[in-house]
């Protein structure tokens, strides 16, 4: 599956997508009570946002995305930090009844989708998941904020016309972090025998140009990135259009929705 998430995107994803809050890391692990004698799997796990911080809170995680740098950045980010507990796998959710035949049936201690679960068939991937999962184990889905350009502030509303210009196109799609999304994944995971529950943490950041010029470019596919020779000249024109709008502040929410199986 090539999304195009690849080459410089893979960068940009590694430097400027935001990390999870501590708080976040809390509720996966009272949610499923995981402890130094789990393994979780961490699908669509980008450059480990969300890999790195979990691992130092279980025995080990799986590491899993379709896109080899991705990979790559990730595993330099758990070198820096001294992450050494960490298995990175190419694959998908299409992989994961293969992988499920290495793991064993009810070893794993949880499975996280950290805002990628809209590139899922998030249906059948529940009903996979569900042999897998140990006694109390589970299934989460955290959406980690809303894109730049979708929120209620006059500087996201300059960027999400500014961008619209620029692709030609209107920008509608919420990367699964809307109201409808959370319903249908919790929907879903009912339907599928699990005990849902959601919590979220909610946080406030300020944001400099350059961190929104990064956070769209790591949103991008490599082919829709402004050529290398153009960055400067967008970075320049973006930055003109958002002045009028400081500061850049971001209302951040961070939904965990959390499937749990029956305890046997």
């Amino acid at each position: 599956m090539d999304l195009g998430f690849r080459g410089a995107v893979a960068d940009y994803y590694h430097r400027y997508r935001r990390g999870y809050p501590p708080a976040a890391i809390d509720a996966l692990v009272e949610a499923f009570g995981l402890s130094t004698d789990d393994v979780v799997v961490d699908l669509g796990c980008g450059t480990g946002q969300l890999t790195l911080p979990l691992a130092r809170r279980v025995r080990s995680v799986v590491a899993v995305d379709p896109e080899p740098d991705m990979l790559v950045r990730a595993r330099s980010a758990a070198g820096e930090q001294g992450v050494a507990n960490v298995s990175w796998m190419i694959g998908s959710d299409a992989d994961l009844p293969t992988l499920g035949t290495v793991i064993g049936d009810r070893n794993l201690g949880g499975v996280t989708v950290g805002q990628a679960l809209h590139w899922m068939d998030h249906e059948k991937l529940f009903r996979d998941l569900a042999p897998l999962l140990r006694s109390g184990g589970g299934v989460a889905v955290l959406a980690n904020g809303t894109p730049l350009w979708q929120q209620d502030t006059a500087w996201s509303h300059a960027l999400r016309g500014y961008l619209e210009q620029w692709l030609g196109t209107k920008l509608t799609r919420t990367c699964g972090t809307d109201d409808a999304s959370q319903l249908r994944y919790g929907d879903s995971l009912t339907a599928a025998g699990y005990d849902v529950a959601s919590t979220a943490v909610d946080y406030t950041d300020e944001l400099s140009t350059e961190q929104i010029v990064g956070g769209v470019y790591s949103a991008l596919p490599v082919h829709r990135l402004p050529a290398p020779e153009q960055r400067e000249q967008f970075a320049e024109r973006l930055h003109d259009v958002l002045q009028p709008h400081l500061p850049f502040t971001e209302q951040i929410r961070v939904s965990i929705l959390t499937g749990r199986v029956a305890e046997l």
